[in-house]
């Protein structure tokens, strides 16, 4: 009973222990051990329990307080993910520092900063981050331009288009920086971005693969749930193929309208002339001498008169000037091909059967489809809607996607498998093991009665070895028959009905009639 009481004990306070004993989450992980230094003497200053797994690169704490753990630690910049940032130039005289070690501590802080921004992202692990930042010397017209590499620790792969996230990220921080110039490795060693500055053209064919599969993407999803609707879940599949047309233009043109015209503007003048002459007179050196004019004229001189009369209006014609400029992504065909299932009816035996769907059927659903598309027959677009049985049976489909009610993810199941577990044990320890011992505690000990001294006893009573009066025995009454045949028969009916007694009382007193038996065992020896 002792060994029992105490595994009870134990069993119990280790219960106990386990419930009160907070629930521990990640703080961090893939720490550095400076970080980890840094941050486990933070914890235990301010004595939070906490536990160190692995190599210490991951530090648990209580669930509960990771959000405000987390926040007192970014004010007090940590974790630094092994990288300095601006805080370099907190604690440094800057009174005696030269101009290049200035330099250096600058290109440090911004390596810094990028690798703490990159690591911010969701699937980036790890990041660092070289820059190379020429300084433009005197007197010189040529400029080298910057450049970055970048070697990164992710989850899983990366793609396309966040590469150039990553691209343009960096670019952007860096005066001067294009994004081609922007080398990134992987952990494993394989080229993401080369960063030669002549990978244009794989950038553009990237965007627009990446382009083109959205947009497939984008209406198969669409239809799919259109067609949900109509042929239920499942009963419907869909593969859309665009393509897209990826020149950029610009056009300029400039109309000119006739019919159009206004006066700009009018002018008018206006001239008169007057000239004489003398007659048949010949010309000689007399008429040049002064007076001759005055002679000649009396002579018979000629004179004429004229005016001249101009008139210049200029009209403006309209002109109407357009750009039209064509980015890259519009549609230059589409082709949908759209498979649905035939219907299951019951044929009465309890056997779904398959029926194929109506041609009207199909042709709705085509319709629905070159709706939802913006079919254009100019395009040349091409929609083929075709009725088959799909491999799968009806009956087997495991329905909706969305989680239900019941819907338990596994950390659930294996917390809610250790609390039954639990449970059934604290059961059977109850039911098994300390109920008959509280019921053997409890149960009140039988006290034998003591006989008087110098009571004898009678053939109708029965007495213990303790000195125990047992109850009398009532006699039968007497009928008249022969004195010997009575006591025969009263010896016999005493004897049986003694034994029945007897055999009552130790039915009912097991431990009284134990006591007995010792008793006349110990009187016989």
């Amino acid at each position: 009973m002792a060994t029992v009481a105490v595994l009870m004990l134990g069993f119990f306070a280790f219960l106990v222990m386990r419930a009160s004993t907070p629930s521990l989450a990640p703080l961090y992980s893939e720490l550095s051990i400076e970080d980890s230094s840094a941050i486990v003497a933070e914890l235990q200053a301010q004595n939070i329990p906490y536990e160190l797994r692995g190599t210490g690169d991951t530090i648990l704490v209580p669930r509960d307080q990771i959000t405000t753990l987390r926040m007192q630690l970014a004010g007090e910049g940590l974790p630094t993910r092994g990288q300095v940032g601006y805080e370099i130039f907190d604690d440094q005289n800057t009174l005696g520092a030269t101009s290049f070690v200035q330099g250096i501590n600058n290109v440090r802080a911004l390596e810094g900063e990028l690798a703490r921004t990159i690591t911010s992202l969701a699937r980036i692990q790890a990041a660092r981050v070289h820059l190379v930042l020429p300084e433009r010397e005197l007197f010189r017209r040529e400029r080298k331009d910057p450049s970055a590499s970048i070697v990164l620790t992710v989850r899983g792969e990366l793609t396309a288009g966040e590469i150039r996230a990553v691209q343009h990220l960096v670019a952007s921080a860096i005066e001067g920086l294009t994004p081609n110039r922007v080398a990134i490795v992987d952990g494993a060693g394989r080229l993401l971005a080369a960063g030669t500055g002549d990978d244009r053209n794989g950038v553009i064919a990237g965007e627009a693969a990446e382009l083109t599969l959205a947009h497939e993407n984008r209406l198969r999803t669409r239809l799919e749930d259109m067609l949900a609707n109509v042929v239920g879940p499942g009963r419907a599949r869909v593969e859309v193929t665009a393509e897209l047309d990826m020149n950029r233009s610009t056009t300029t043109s400039e109309i000119f309208d006739p019919e159009s015209q206004v006066v700009r503007s009018s002018q008018l003048r206006e001239e008169a002339n007057s000239a004489t002459g003398p007659g048949s007179q010949q010309v000689s050196v007399a008429d040049e001498l002064p007076g001759a004019s005055e002679n000649a004229t009396a002579d018979g001189a000629t004179s004429e008169q004229g005016s001249t009369t101009e008139e210049v209006t200029n009209y403006e014609i309209s002109r109407t000037t357009e750009t039209a400029v064509t980015e890259a992504g519009g549609i230059k065909r589409l082709s949908v091909a759209v498979v649905v299932d035939g219907v299951y009816a019951d044929n009465g035996n309890g056997v779904s059967t398959y029926q194929p769907r109506s041609n009207e059927d199909i042709e709705r659903i085509a319709t629905l489809v070159r709706s939802a598309i913006g079919y254009s027959e100019t395009r040349g677009d091409t929609v083929e809607v075709i009725n088959m049985q799909f491999a799968e049976r009806r009956d087997l489909e495991v329905g909706t996607s969305e989680p239900g009610l019941l819907d338990f993810t596994r950390d659930d199941l294996v917390r809610f498998a250790e609390m039954a577990v639990t449970l059934l044990i604290a059961l059977a320890l109850v039911l098994f093991i300390m109920r008959p011992l509280l019921k053997r505690v409890l149960a009140p000990e039988p006290q034998p009665l003591a006989l008087p001294p110098g009571a004898e006893l009678g053939h109708n009573h029965m007495a213990g070895a303790n000195g125990e009066l047992l109850p009398e025995i009532p006699e039968e009454p007497r009928d008249k028959t022969p004195a010997w045949v009575a006591n025969a028969r009263s010896m016999g009916e005493t004897q049986l009905q003694t034994l029945k007694t007897v055999g009552t009382l130790v039915e009912e007193n097991p431990k009284q009639a134990a006591l007995i038996v010792r008793g006349w065992l110990n009187d016989a020896a």
